[in-house]
């Protein structure tokens, strides 16, 4: 009889090394795949140093520094760039180092020549700034007399009249200008009749009002150059300096200016240039200022324009010319103690 079970069929031993077969019917396992190695990121500051060292030295530095302390701390990557970030870091600041220091230098060394260039109208002017700065240094107080400038008694000194007229002035004083405005040409007829003797006294009060160029100084130094070398001409730049008077808080003329404004045939440019009677014009205020005033009937002077009449201080108006020549004409004057108008102050 036979047998229709089937005989079971003969297992083999499993192949040493290869995977077992799988049973029949099912899915076979899908393989486990080895994973590649994992790889750390980029520190992002590292990124941002490298690329802001082209830029900003500074915040390169900055970030190059953080970088590399997280990339030491987190075990990432970008060290390299964190350091190329830092070596443009600093090299870009050490230049920009380097240029401050240069252009600072240039500036100090350069800079009067380019104002010349701007004031003088390029290469074919002379090499001079267009203010010469007060120098105290610039040598010793003058002393005689050389033309009309009176050095030791501190005034220029016009006429030969028995009356004399003491005419404390700042060039840059507004209430200068309208005293000279109105009576200005009264005391030029009076000096040339003979009458009076005119000394003037040109003082610095308004060297604050000036942005720093020393106007006043320098016009009163300017008239001063008149005065010694055309004596005849005192009046005249005078009247020309209040025609051509800056405003208070402006720059003033320049030297250049100053110089021009000298009648023809009165060469002042290199006694301006070489800022001649500039320290004897300060030294007058001050004593001005802290007085006495030889002769006066007040101690010191407080402020301009102050007139003095033999002594006496007119009182009156500025711009009233009917009661300035009457006060004149009365010779030693009847007003006394200070004059109401006077314009500014000698602060």
């Amino acid at each position: 009889m036979s047998n229709d079970t089937p005989e079971p069929y003969p297992s083999y031993p499993e192949q040493p090394g290869l995977p077992a077969t799988p049973q029949q019917g099912l899915p076979a396992p899908s393989p486990q795949h080895q994973g590649f190695p994992q790889v750390p990121p980029t520190n992002t500051l590292a990124i941002v140093s490298l690329v802001s060292a082209f830029a900003v030295s500074l915040v390169a530095v900055i970030t190059g520094h953080l970088a590399l302390g997280q990339i030491a701390r987190r075990g990432e990557r970008g060290r390299g760039l964190a350091i190329a970030g830092l070596v443009l870091g600093y090299v870009g600041l050490a230049s920009t180092a380097v240029i401050v220091v240069l252009s600072i230098v240039f500036a100090a060394a350069f800079g009067h020549f380019f104002v010349n260039l701007a004031q003088h109208g390029g290469f074919g002017g002379p090499v001079a700034s267009a203010t010469s700065e007060p120098d105290a240094s610039q040598g010793v107080l003058p002393s005689g007399t050389l033309g009309a400038a009176h050095f030791d008694d501190g005034y220029l000194s016009v006429g030969t009249g028995s009356t004399i007229v003491d005419e404390y002035i700042d060039p840059m004083c507004p209430y200068c200008g309208q005293f000279e405005a109105t009576n200005g040409a009264l005391l030029a007829s009076r000096v040339d009749e003979g009458s009076i003797t005119l000394r003037i006294h040109a003082l610095t009060f308004l060297d604050q009002a000036s942005q720093g160029t020393y106007y006043s100084t320098r016009a009163s130094a300017a008239l001063t150059c008149v005065a010694t070398v055309s004596p005849d001409a005192t009046l005249d730049y005078l009247a020309a300096l209040f025609a051509n008077q800056p405003e208070e808080n402006s720059q003033g003329l320049t030297d250049g200016q100053l110089a021009a404004l000298a009648p023809t045939g009165t060469d002042i440019s290199d006694c301006i240039a070489r800022g001649e009677y500039q320290l004897w014009s300060e030294v007058n205020t001050d004593d001005a200022l802290n007085g006495p005033i030889p002769g006066a009937e007040i101690d010191s002077i407080q402020g301009t324009p102050t007139v003095l009449i033999d002594g006496a201080q007119y009182p009156g108006g500025l711009t009233d010319s009917r009661e300035f020549e009457a006060f004149l004409d009365s010779g030693s004057g009847s007003g006394s103690g200070q004059a109401t108008t006077q314009g500014t102050s000698g602060a």
